[in-house]
């Protein structure tokens, strides 16, 4: 039970991580490889502000929301003149730069938290606490499937009310064409700052949501693989809409897991489903390239 549990949890914490994610590769068609960046950094600011000082679960989510949509600022910024592969050189660059501040970031000795060992580089943080909710410690596996469960409703509801707004409608207007949107005088250079914002501060709270489970966490959060299978449950799913990218997450969850009741030889078990999950992936690229509930195919 506590395996379904867990499995759940890694759900509602991909599922907010996707959708936030389709906001600006489905719905403004950037595609962006920084997004694991600032899911680690909602995990490293609720981590050493629950330990420094002793901040409860949705007060530290929420500031490492803002922390992640400042930076942002970083990547929607060069969305203003920079498009196509231009535009992802520098979403991974950003990538690139938060993996190496999270590893680097540290001084042996230094007590956590400081200005010189604000992460404690490539050793990670231990012993995170669980979340504390107006005084109640969500410790046990069910009790945190049900909290998760309601922060990630709370997230999808937020974008559900955006995706269903006309700003929305701006977003996708912009997509197909924004000289078009621009000389009807609409603002898209806003409109992708906002849109950068909300995503990368949705991807925080998925990313404290994520620490509060663990109860550790390293750079290997914010590295390349991680933005990668982040862009994979949303271009598997489908782009542009609200079921696909949830489909994508429950895939990309759920299929390695199937891949491990195989009886596979113990010494090529691990290579041998890598190698699996990799030719269902590329045949169904191939098979179905809009994604399985997509509406629109990135260009």
């Amino acid at each position: 039970m506590n395996y379904i549990l867990h499995l759940l949890v890694y759900f509602n914490i991909y599922v907010i991580v996707a959708m936030s994610l389709n906001l600006v590769v489905g719905y403004c068609g950037l595609l962006t490889l920084a997004h694991a960046g600032f899911y680690a950094i909602g995990g490293y600011t609720y981590a050493i502000l629950a330990i420094n000082f002793g901040w409860e679960f949705i007060p530290a989510a929420l500031a490492g929301a803002a922390v992640a949509a400042m930076l942002s600022l970083f990547v929607s910024v060069s969305a203003w003149r920079l498009k196509g592969d231009y535009f992802v050189m520098v979403t991974l660059a950003a990538q690139a730069l938060i993996f190496s501040l999270l590893y680097n970031w540290t001084s042996p000795g230094e007590p956590l938290g400081s200005l010189k060992n604000l992460t404690n580089g490539p050793f990670g943080i231990t012993g995170i606490p669980r979340p504390v909710l107006f005084g109640w410690r969500v410790a046990t596996p069910a009790a945190f499937a049900i909290f998760s469960t309601v922060i990630a409703a709370a997230c999808l509801f937020v974008l559900w009310r955006l995706k269903t707004s006309p700003w929305a409608r701006l977003l996708l207007s912009m997509r197909e064409d924004e000289l078009a949107a621009r000389g009807l005088g609409k603002n898209t250079r806003l409109a992708k700052v906002q849109a950068f914002a909300i995503a990368s501060g949705l991807a925080a709270i998925a990313g404290a949501l994520y620490a509060a489970h663990v109860r550790y966490l390293d750079p290997s959060s914010a590295s390349l693989d991680e933005s990668i299978l982040m862009l994979s449950m949303v271009l598997v799913g489908g782009l542009g809409n609200f079921r696909g990218p949830a489909l994508g997450a429950a895939i990309l969850i759920l299929l390695p897991e199937v891949l491990r009741f195989l009886h596979l030889p113990d010494a090529q078990a691990a290579n041998l489903r890598l190698l699996i999950y990799g030719l269902l992936l590329v045949v169904m690229v191939h098979v179905r390239p809009q994604g399985l509930a997509g509406e629109y195919r990135i260009q």
